[in-house]
Formats: C-alpha cells, sequence, structure tokens
C-alpha cells in the first residue's frame, strides 16, 4: 500500500499540500491456523492507498454475521481528531460497546448539511443512523440561522427518502466553550508553542442569527420534537450528555475544539449507555 499520504494544511494561510509517501508492504503472520475473520483499520490521520492485497492461503469475504449496521455521519471529532489510532475514535468504540457494524462518515471539517452527504446516506443500506450537527456550521461561520432551519429539515427529508422508518438520532455538538455562546469563525492560535483555537465573532450578534452552539442545540431540539410528532423513529440527544461540564472540567480539551484519547473514550461510552443501552434509541428491543 502507499502509506503516510499526508494532507498538511498550514493553519495561517489555510493552504494545503499533498504530501505522498513512499509504498510499503503490512504483513499479518502468525495467524490461527483455521477460519477466521480479519479486519484491517486503516489509519485515520492519514490518506492510504490500497495498491494490492496478497494472501497465501484462499479468502472470502465474511458471512453476515447477524450484526446492526449503524451508519453515523459528523465532524472532525466523529472522524477521529487527536484519538490515539482507528479503533480509538469515539464512534469505534461506541460501535463495539453496542455489538454493531459501523459505517462512519465523520468528515473534518466538513459536517455542513451538504446534500451530496445525506443523498449518501439515503441509498447506504442501515439498520441505525445518526447525525451530528453543528460544530462545523458554527465554527465556520458558513450559514445563519434563516439558512440552517431550512438546511436541517432537508437534510433528514433525503436520508428519510431512502430510510423512511430507521431508527434515526440527530446529535448535537459536546461542550465546546470557545463557540457555547460565541459565534465563528473559529481562527488559530499559536501562541505557546501548540495550536489552540478561539472563536472571533460578536456574541451581539446572534440576536442577528448568527449562529453559536446553544442557537444550534435549541434549534435541533425544537426541530426534532416538530418532526417526531409524524416520526415517532426521530430521536434527539443533546452532545453535552456525552461531554460536558464536568467532563471539561476533568477531561480539558487539548486545543479547545477536539477531545484527546481520554476524551474519545469518554464520548463513546456514555454514547453506549445512553444510546445502545437499555432505554436507549438503538437499543435491542424484545422482537
Amino acid at each position: 500500500m502507499s502509506g503516510g499520504n499526508v494532507r498538511v494544511i498550514d493553519m495561517a494561510t489555510q493552504s494545503v499540500e499533498l504530501r505522498e509517501g513512499p509504498p510499503g508492504t503490512a504483513r499479518f503472520a502468525d495467524l490461527p491456523a483455521r477460519d477466521k475473520n480479519v479486519e484491517i483499520w486503516l489509519p485515520h490521520t492519514e490518506i492510504t492507498e490500497l495498491i494490492a492485497l496478497r494472501t497465501d492461503a484462499p479468502i472470502e469475504p465474511a458471512p453476515d454475521g447477524g450484526r446492526r449496521v449503524w451508519l453515523h455521519h459528523g465532524s472532525s471529532i466523529s472522524h477521529g481528531s487527536n484519538a490515539a489510532h482507528p479503533t480509538a475514535i469515539w464512534p469505534a468504540l461506541a460501535a463495539a460497546a453496542g455489538g454493531v457494524e459501523l459505517i462512519n462518515l465523520g468528515f473534518g471539517g466538513s459536517a455542513m448539511l451538504d446534500p451530496f452527504t445525506a443523498r449518501t446516506m439515503r441509498d447506504t443500506p442501515a439498520d441505525l443512523i445518526s447525525v451530528k450537527i453543528g460544530i462545523n456550521i458554527v465554527n465556520g461561520d458558513v450559514m445563519r440561522l434563516r439558512a440552517f432551519t431550512p438546511a436541517v429539515h432537508g437534510f433528514l427529508d433525503t436520508i428519510r427518502e431512502g430510510h423512511p422508518a430507521t431508527p434515526l438520532l440527530v446529535v448535537s455538538s459536546v461542550l465546546c466553550p470557545v463557540q457555547e455562546d460565541t459565534p465563528g469563525p473559529l481562527a488559530p492560535d499559536f501562541q505557546g508553542g501548540t495550536v489552540r483555537f478561539t472563536a472571533t465573532g460578536d456574541p451581539a450578534e446572534r440576536a442577528a442569527g448568527r449562529l453559536t452552539l446553544n442557537v444550534v442545540r435549541d434549534e435541533l431540539a425544537r426541530i426534532v420534537v416538530q418532526r417526531a410528532a409524524d416520526d415517532p423513529h426521530l430521536h434527539y440527544l443533546d452532545g453535552r450528555d456525552l461531554y460536558g461540564e464536568a467532563d471539561y472540567a476533568e477531561l480539558p480539551l487539548p486545543d479547545e475544539v477536539h477531545p484527546g484519547p481520554a476524551g474519545h473514550r469518554r464520548i463513546g461510552d456514555n454514547f453506549a449507555r445512553l444510546v445502545f443501552g437499555a432505554g436507549g434509541p438503538f437499543a435491542v428491543t424484545a422482537g
């Protein structure tokens, strides 16, 4: 495979450069001499191109194990920023705890309610669906409340075209103090030797429709209540139940936006308990 292909972003100029790494070989030796499922997780922090896959014995697609498929879309936090390795991002941890197969559409910096994402989710077979909405729209300062509300409705409408009765969970942003009541855009701060982010908007402009995380949470909760009157399989989860003030005090965000490895573990554990656990929207029910 071609490994180590890295997209380098200059935070000061927002320029992007793709640096290609040399081809390499990953070898998995000394595996048990019996039928087994082999699952390979590619790096979540690099672009990896699979050139060839070779084995010294016959292989075949793994049979359907009967596990439900969970389709999730979110931001860089769902993508795995600052996680230790690809199986330690919070959706992977939650999926393992919930006993489901994960399809992760976590797009770093790009959870923007894009129609193509909704169409992809509409056309992807899934038993469970979640969408985590808010942080990228706020920190990119990409829309106002007037545009946000119909964009959410349109996104959910498109998903429902392909999944009319699938459990669908809308999740708002986890706690991010710099954006709770201050609009974007975010700007990097290089003081202190490590990058941290700060919001540059004016809180007074919330009255004119500028978005903050609290504004988005209130609107998402209202939209879900409104739609759930005709859609009993639609649910809402406040992201602060996954990572809130007490979690921030114990496990602060290293760059003020993204959780560290322990934060991913906390979010994954809380999601598994609240969503896959007894009484949760993705819980396995009798029959």
